[in-house]
């Protein structure tokens, strides 16, 4: 299911890459046809200008006002993305067990390894696929930003603070924050997770995922670097609210003290009992 799950992350950045190379690049403007260019980076063009015109005619708070409604937009289903990874975390010990109690390499116990994980995944209600739906809906979102800023001569041009919208954040503050808000979201996440639920490999995505948005983010647009720090700064806030890994992690201890506290009183409650029939 893992190999799953990130070969349609990899088929989405595919397709992404072919719709890319497929678009045209000369301007956006009312006459502009076609489904992409016509419809999708038209109207994104036109409504982040809206957008900055409420906003004092600053482009840059337009992008920042437009990627806050598109995070709005798609909250539901983050929180259902992270409701599931919670269930799922919460189901590695079970799952390390079936990998155990299944370890042959053959085709018909790996087969069979499948199908319980499947059966596990379906008793506690989690879809694995889930985690791959918000990277689907803002991969196309992000790069409809892009072509509605280099291709729309207003955008193309405008301004915010020291930067150029559609050129690299020359101090590279832009990248570095992006990079920082990037950690702390990815941090937050894991530290909600169950102790046996982290190993090397969250480890390593905890460290590894800022490095490569601080690296990309070197060589990309301000207005997408822009985006990036928005939209990190904004799921840092949601997994505060709704996976407040303090609160989370307090929860599991007062649990885990409970049923430690439960455990003597039976112990307790046995000892008592057998004193009791020696007498």
């Amino acid at each position: 299911m893992k190999h799953l799950k990130r070969n349609l992350a990899l088929l989405s950045v595919v397709a992404l890459s072919f719709i890319l190379t497929a678009c045209s690049t000369a301007p956006i403007t009312s006459h502009s046809t076609g489904f992409w260019d016509g419809v999708i980076v038209y109207n994104f063009s036109k409504f982040i200008i809206y957008l900055s015109k409420i906003c004092g005619n600053n482009y840059g708070w337009g992008i920042i006002v437009f990627t806050v409604l598109i995070r709005i937009i798609i909250l539901p289903l983050m929180i259902y993305q992270t409701k599931t990874s919670m269930k799922t975390a919460e189901l590695q010990p079970k799952l390390k067990e079936l990998q155990q109690k299944y370890s042959s390499r053959d085709v018909e116990t790996q087969q069979k390894l499948r199908e319980e994980q499947q059966k596990l995944y379906a008793e506690a209600g989690v879809n694995p696929m889930a985690g791959c739906l918000p990277l689907i809906i803002q991969l196309p979102v992000m790069y409809a930003l892009y072509a509605a800023v280099s291709r729309t001569q207003v955008l193309k041009e405008g301004t915010f603070l020291w930067l150029q919208l559609n050129d690299k954040d020359p101090y590279y503050i832009l990248p570095i924050l992006a990079a920082i808000f990037t950690f702390l979201s990815t941090w937050l996440s894991m530290k909600a997770q169950p102790v046996g639920a982290q190993n090397g490999m969250t480890s390593a995505m905890t460290f590894g995922m800022p490095l490569i948005i601080l690296i990309t983010a070197l060589n990309f647009p301000a207005a997408i670097t822009l985006y990036w720090v928005v939209t990190n700064l904004f799921q840092v806030g949601q997994t505060l609210v709704i996976q407040n890994p303090f609160k989370i992690q307090k929860e599991r201890q007062a649990k885990l003290q409970a049923e430690k506290a439960k455990r003597k009183a039976i112990e307790k409650a046995k000892r008592k009992a057998m004193k009791s029939k020696r007498k």
